[in-house]
């Protein structure tokens, strides 16, 4: 699919300093200098300017901050967390698990330049294509059926771009985005892969960065995701190992367990 092409090649992207464009200003905290690694443990390297370091900096909200919904209350469970990455979620319950890996690509393509290559398909198969938005391509949707007719104007701004997203979160989710990823290998894991359940419900979290343990190679990495409601994008602490987290190992033999979902080892994926 092309949606998947274009994830495989933002990981190699050598485009220097890519932005966070939804904020102004320096953030005063960043994922990579938040969190360290565990002892003995290094960060695996990364191109600067790939879609892998991009995931690695992204500006969090100040230590301590709660994980908040789209009305802007308190998420309930306030225990699964260590820190919340400063991106706004919107006022309306859509961004949630599958849609929050698809606002973080999103974000990176538009910012490195790559406009061309936003494309998402909804649960129906019907492909969203932002360079088609931003001629003033809209869907009309009926039922299962998708068409796209010109009803609206060019504009190929950052604000146009949030409200191509606000429609892909309304129509796809873990089914659709489940298709576009093919199962990768534990022990291959790299910063942007995703676990991700379709269905309904599904669940999706994604690999935002990776260490490595330079005596014997095991790898460690942390997790970010969304929920249900509408939810602030959020790093997960891990529940299996309290002396490792945030940080999670690779299962010996048995599934990877989460603060809010359980995945298999199966469920690892990336795009072809």
């Amino acid at each position: 699919m092309a949606g998947a092409v274009a994830w495989l090649g933002v990981l190699g992207v050598g485009a220097e300093g890519v932005p966070y464009l939804w904020r102004s200003g320096q953030p005063e905290r960043v994922l990579a200098q938040s969190i360290p690694v565990p002892a003995g443990y290094r960060r695996v390297p990364l191109r600067k300017g790939s879609f892998g370091h991009w995931l690695r900096h992204p500006p969090l909200k100040a230590k301590g901050s709660p994980v908040l919904l789209h009305d802007g209350t308190r998420k309930r469970n306030q225990s699964a967390h260590v820190a919340v990455l400063d991106v706004d979620v919107g006022t309306r319950n859509l961004q949630q698990c599958a849609d929050a890996v698809i606002r973080l690509r999103a974000e990176y393509l538009y910012a490195a330049g790559r406009k061309a290559d936003i494309r998402f398909h909804f649960t129906s198969g019907h492909e969203a294509v932002f360079s088609s938005w931003a001629r003033g391509d809209r869907p009309l949707v009926q039922g299962n059926r998708v068409q796209w007719r010109r009803r609206g104007s060019a504009d190929a701004s950052h604000a146009s771009l949030r409200r191509f997203l606000d429609i892909v979160f309304s129509y796809a989710g873990t089914l659709s985005l489940a298709r576009e990823l093919k199962v990768r290998e534990p022990a291959h894991l790299q910063v942007g892969d995703v676990f991700i359940r379709g269905g309904s419900p599904g669940h999706a979290v994604l690999v935002a960065d990776v260490a490595f343990h330079p005596p014997t190679g095991e790898r460690v990495f942390l997790l970010v995701q969304s929920y249900m409601p509408a939810q602030e994008i959020h790093v997960l602490k891990n529940p299996a190992d309290a002396g490792l987290s945030p940080w999670c190992r690779i299962p010996a033999d048995g599934p990877l367990r989460t603060p809010e979902w359980t995945f298999r080892m199966d469920e690892l994926k990336r795009s072809p």
